[in-house]
């Protein structure tokens, strides 16, 4: 008489690669934009290598083009923070661009009104508190609107843009605001230079004109991220992104915490507009700005609530920016290619998000989750009697 052959489970301990899991998207994405960079490379005449060769120029070929990197950095990392505490309680601020306008206006009408005697401990700390206070009183108007009125922030937000861009562009042309005093037809319409008590001190690196903001901008996203992990406040603002009708029946102020999320989206946009005009050459300008807030946008979709990643793309898109001016001086390749490449990137993030956030839903109850590390999957072994 044959007995059965048992049959045990062994467990593999590499686990299944699922092309719906957000690294993969985000590294194919990543792919995609740069294929389409290189692309609009070759139709302006500069191959790969050249192209290549003219972005590490631009990014870390010299000590000025690492502190410029640097401050950029700086600037995307507050934005990306400040975009991510919006998402965690379910919306999206795409209002960095007008929001970073604003500061920048809120730091250059303390800087330029602050007395010559003035200590930097004094005049810094009040031009950058003016700078958050108007991103986020810009940002509040959104929020406002999406709290009383439903009316989506992705629409309102993005509308502000343009009022933003149009308020710097009053500001540095109507003499009576803060144009500086015109000497002749020839004078550049921009603010005066701001006190020197309003200049971000530099890290003191040689040749580098990179300053303060980096550090500041780090140590704001690990508080950030420490908060949103262990506080309570991290829990109401997930609780309210996930479902705000069962957050209301446990108690929590979702209308609050929704103005609250996105009006600290907009003083984090904000700080980041101060830092840019507090920087050389100290002056509010047309195009400050830069394209800064769309830019922080791509790299909040792409961190997916990482701070870790938010620094990580920070710098990388910071080192980029920085890229694509020597990309136009040394390849004659158009720097708004970069523009083209970030556009791509949101896109392609922003149509993959449902297919990454549907994936649980589509699977069955019994059937393992590929996306958790922990899952194993199982291998049929017969042992012999």
């Amino acid at each position: 008489m044959t007995l059965p052959r048992p049959r045990i489970q062994l467990r593999s301990a590499t686990p299944a690669l699922n092309p719906r899991h957000p690294l993969v998207v985000a590294v194919g994405a990543l792919v995609i934009a740069a294929a389409v960079g290189f692309a609009l490379a070759a139709a302006a005449g500069a191959g790969p290598a050249e192209v290549i060769d003219a972005l590490i120029e631009g990014t870390v070929g010299s000590p000025f083009a690492v502190g410029t990197s640097m401050n950029s950095a700086a600037v995307l990392m507050l934005v990306a923070v400040g975009f991510t505490i919006a998402y965690r309680a379910g919306l999206v601020n795409v209002g960095g661009e007008g929001q970073i306008c604003l500061g920048g206006i809120g730091a250059t009408a303390v800087g330029v009104s602050l007395p010559a005697s003035t200590p930097v401990s004094l005049g810094l700390p009040l031009a950058l508190a003016a700078a958050i206070l108007a991103g986020a009183t810009w940002a509040s108007i959104a929020a406002w609107l999406r709290v009383r009125r439903g009316t989506s922030e992705i629409i309102t937000t993005l509308l502000l843009n343009f009022v933003g861009l149009a308020l710097v562009v009053l500001m540095v042309h109507e003499p009576s605001l803060l144009r500086q005093p015109m000497t002749s037809s020839e004078t550049l319409p921009q603010s005066e230079s701001l006190s020197p008590a309003a200049h971000l001190p530099l890290l003191g690196l040689s040749k580098n004109p990179a300053t303060i903001a980096l550090i500041a901008a780090v140590v704001l996203a690990v508080i950030v991220g420490i908060m949103l992990r262990n506080s309570a406040i991290g829990l109401r603002l997930r609780s309210v992104g996930l479902s705000p009708t069962a957050s209301a029946r446990l108690g929590i102020p979702v209308d609050r915490t929704s103005f609250l999320g996105l009006t600290a989206a907009g003083g984090f946009s904000g700080l980041a507009g101060g830092l840019l005009v507090t920087t050389a050459p100290f002056v509010l300008a047309e195009g400050f700005s830069s394209g800064f807030g769309f830019s922080g946008l791509v790299v909040g979709l792409l961190a997916r609530g990482s701070m870790t990643a938010v620094a990580g793309v920070s710098l990388l898109f910071g080192f980029l920016v920085s890229g694509g001016i020597n990309l136009q001086l040394a390849a004659g390749v158009p720097s708004s290619t970069i523009t083209v490449v970030q556009s791509v990137l949101i896109l392609l993030i922003a149509g993959t998000a449902w297919w990454t956030t549907t994936a649980r839903r589509s699977r069955t109850p019994d059937e393992p989750d590929a996306d958790d590390p922990s899952t194993t999957r199982s291998t049929d072994v017969e042992v012999p009697a």
